[in-house]
């Protein structure tokens, strides 16, 4: 048994417990130094994993509840492994941008890092019964983290996130329930092997030949939720508006990936047929996702709300890449290239969309601290003049985030659109107008804020200073890093991934 991963989830868990122990001074530090072994563990998940070989690797199990068929087990492909390195960036990114002044900052720190922890329980569980306890398990310090630093609505706010995803969660369970009794088994593995060997549906539909839908909707309304999905989403845009800058990063960056990859993991190796039968609603809510949310995001004035609603909609599309591999599950061949391609745009935009939402989350936040708390579209104008560093590397994250070739966020997208075109080529024409309406958003800052002559209030606005300069110039440099090498993420994923059909 390998213990690369079970280290790697422990690492955070380890963090939490020293952080509430150790002196308040010394926590932002401590965090920070947790954080950074994180990353190198996680840069030694990527270059140890074997894509010549691809598949599940650093496979760890051990028995925990075998009557309640739970294990401890635990493995990555190269989705998994992808994730893993995501999470390991936007660990010490989140924690750094943080403000130094900080109430509490020895339970602000030990939260953030249990938050981390449970998102890599997600992204490495193979067992049910486990990742369903991370999955529960981010709902805690998030809950906290919102209510307790978060703005002057951050408590509905945070009631809102945990009732939504609470609700989710119990449609979730009782589903895996479901498929329990029929089986026998919580093995995602076992699971998938049945499923693609035609045995589990006709397991689930026994006595009832609705029941395989209700456990398909409910284990989809559990992810819809967490993703989230339109009509799902309203919890959304309160919580990011909310919630503190770190904490924002995190929830964008690693928690809406949580529900991609359940449905990656889940839902798509287990319920193939239904994916098929349920095409064009899933597609409608796809769409929806996509056009609704940058709608939403046009009418807004709060630069944060915006960035809320531009999450969405950035993950509508992978939403539209997933539901078109769904919707032509199964051998034919002459499918095959537009699923890889599909499958490989859906992760590769899961990736780029962390790190160019989160990135976009913390130059609010800068914006936000230099300005006595103002965000609105209207509060600025011409700050270029007067910060050109954090002007010129917000606007490289915005045209990634609009799709810009030579940018990572044009390669994912690219990839969605090129594959679903050939599965699903009318419903990728009706997502098409959205490219235009996320351009128009996000543009729309651009304008107001760098744009137009400089109001006399901000003539002495601060640039960036050093400590800021140290991470976010890397992390806009890697936008632009896989904009133009995009094979150093894409080939964790040719080798294929463990579960897919």
């Amino acid at each position: 048994m390998d213990p690369l991963l079970p280290l790697i989830i422990a690492l955070p868990l380890l963090a939490s417990v020293v952080l509430a122990l150790a002196p308040a001074g010394l926590a932002r530090r401590i965090a920070l130094g947790f954080a950074f072994a994180g990353l190198a563990l996680a840069l030694a998940a990527v270059l140890r994993y074997d894509t010549a070989v691809g598949g599940l690797q650093f496979v760890f199990r051990y028995d925990w509840i075998p009557a309640l068929g739970a294990e401890w087990y635990f493995g990555a492909d190269g989705l998994g492994v992808l994730l893993v390195l995501l999470a390991g960036l936007l660990g010490p990114f989140a924690l750094w941008m943080t403000p130094p002044e900080l109430p509490l900052p020895r339970l602000f720190f030990a939260l953030m890092s249990l938050l981390q922890a449970a998102a890599l329980g997600v992204f490495l569980s193979l067992n049910f019964v486990v990742w369903f306890l991370f999955w529960e398990l981010a709902l805690i310090p998030a809950f906290f983290l919102i209510k307790l630093w978060g703005g002057d609505r951050a408590g509905p706010a945070a009631y809102q996130f945990f009732l939504y995803t609470m609700t989710g969660s119990i449609a979730m369970l009782l589903a895996f329930l479901a498929l329990f009794r029929a089986t026998g088994s919580f093995d995602f593995i076992d699971l998938a092997e049945a499923a693609r060997a035609g045995e589990l549906m006709p397991s689930l539909a026994v006595g009832a030949p609705v029941a395989a839908g209700l456990v398909f909707a409910g284990v989809f309304l559990g992810l819809a939720v967490k993703v989230p999905v339109v009509p799902f989403h309203t919890w959304l845009p309160d919580t990011y508006a909310e919630a503190p800058a770190g904490v924002s990063m995190i929830l964008t960056g690693l928690l809406s990936k949580m529900g991609l990859y359940g449905m990656l993991r889940i839902l798509l190796p287990l319920f193939p047929e239904l994916m098929q039968a349920w095409m064009a609603p899933l597609l409608v809510l796809a769409l929806a996702s996509i056009l609704l949310s940058a709608l939403a995001a046009l009418a807004q004035t709060d630069l944060k709300r915006i960035l809320a609603y531009s999450s969405i909609n950035h993950l509508g599309y992978c939403l539209l890449g997933l539901f078109a591999v769904g919707a032509a599950a199964g051998p034919a061949a002459g499918l095959a290239a537009g699923r890889e391609a599909a499958l490989a745009g859906v992760c590769f935009q899961m990736f780029s969309h962390g790190v160019t939402a989160a990135t976009l989350f913390a130059f609010v936040a800068v914006i936000e601290a230099r300005s006595g708390g103002l965000r609105g579209l209207h509060d600025f104008g011409g700050l270029r003049a007067a910060a050109p560093m954090l002007c010129g590397l917000m606007g490289v994250a915005l045209f990634a985030s609009i799709g810009l070739p030579g940018l990572s966020g044009f390669v994912g997208e690219f990839l969605i659109f090129k594959g679903a075109f050939g599965l699903v080529g009318g419903w990728v024409a009706l997502a098409l107008p959205g490219l235009l309406l996320t351009a128009g958003f996000l543009l729309r800052v651009l304008l107001r804020v760098f744009s137009g002559p400089l109001p006399e209030r901000w003539q002495a606005f601060p640039d960036l200073t050093r400590r800021e300069g140290l991470m976010l110039f890397p992390i806009v440099g890697l936008m632009v890093v896989l904009g133009c090498f995009p094979g150093l993420l894409l080939r964790l994923f040719h080798s294929g991934f463990a579960l897919l059909p």
